[in-house]
């Protein structure tokens, strides 16, 4: 095998630039948040420096914090439950259904439509009957109207009621990545295990779910991070309310950072998410790595 060789120098000139690039746009910015939660600032006027005060109060007396990250694990929990749906039907629709790309485009549709699209139209969907709402509508129409809900105001549903939108907004994109995948995969694997007498779900055992380990690694890393993140479909839908309900940690950040004019300590909440983010991903990573070199 020929191998390349190239002076060291030469390397760092051509990775130099990128390198200084993505430290200014990524490290830059988590360092100076880091350093605004530091302090009492409102974004505008001086700023005081108060040291872990922020972080103390975010930790021990803010009534808010705890519940919004317990809302936004919920969040990433049930992104990441729905990709085993989307390996599955990715596998059935490779295997039983001709022209699938045609079924996987139609899922990914929801993906691309604007997040304020996406908003508007469920907003509408959840009104009360009264006001038009499809889903309230079709309760009724059915004899349910004890199930009717105004899902979007009632505390105990509106956090649920939104979980369902970011799911079926996202399951094409999840199904999408897996289907990929499961298309990659050689027909000689099937074919040589059909030879062995194994074939349907066996084969999926011992070749689709080895091989796909990496990719639905992808998939789960994408979810995850993504959740921890949701900010956009919340905010055009509910704006964190009624009363905190549907606030995560991304739109408690926000809120405090912005609306209340308490840039210091939004800055603070900015810091714990993105450490909770590294921290996930290392772990997501580690998980894996040991499922990959179980199963190779």
């Amino acid at each position: 095998m020929n191998v390349l060789k190239v002076p060291a120098r030469t390397i760092a000139v051509f990775v130099l630039p990128c390198l200084l690039l993505y430290t200014c746009m990524v490290f830059v910015p988590i360092l100076v948040s880091v350093y605004c939660g530091l302090l009492d600032w409102n974004g505008i006027s001086g700023a005081k420096f108060v040291g872990l005060a922020n972080f103390e109060r975010i930790f021990t007396a803010d009534p808010v914090f705890w519940p919004s990250v317990k809302r936004t694990m919920m969040f990433a929990v049930f992104s990441m439950l729905e990709i085993p749906f989307c390996l599955l039907l990715a596998i059935l629709l490779n295997r039983y259904v001709r022209k699938a790309n045609t079924l996987v485009t139609m899922y990914f549709l929801p993906v691309i439509l604007s997040v304020v699209i996406i908003g508007q139209l469920w907003k509408t969907i959840y009104n009360p009957a009264s006001m038009g709402g499809m889903l309230n509508g079709i309760l009724m129409s059915v004899g349910l109207e004890s199930w009717t809900r105004s899902w979007l105001t009632e505390p105990q549903i509106a956090m649920y009621a939104l979980y369902f939108v970011s799911l079926w907004q996202y399951f094409g994109y999840h199904l999408l990545i897996q289907f990929t995948g499961v298309q990659n995969i050689p027909n000689e694997l099937y074919e040589a295990a059909k030879m062995d007498g194994a074939e349907g779900f066996k084969a999926d055992r011992y070749i689709t779910l080895p091989l796909i380990v990496p990719i639905f690694k992808i998939s789960m890393v994408l979810a995850f991070i993504g959740s921890l993140q949701s900010f956009d479909l919340i905010w055009v839908m509910t704006g964190g309310g009624p009363a905190h309900a549907t606030d995560t940690v991304s739109t408690y950040m926000y809120n405090m950072s912005f609306l209340s004019m308490k840039y210091g300590y939004g800055s603070a909440l900015a810091s714990f998410l993105v450490i909770i983010c590294l921290s996930f991903t290392i772990v997501i990573n580690f998980v894996f790595k040991r499922i990959e070199n179980k199963v190779s």
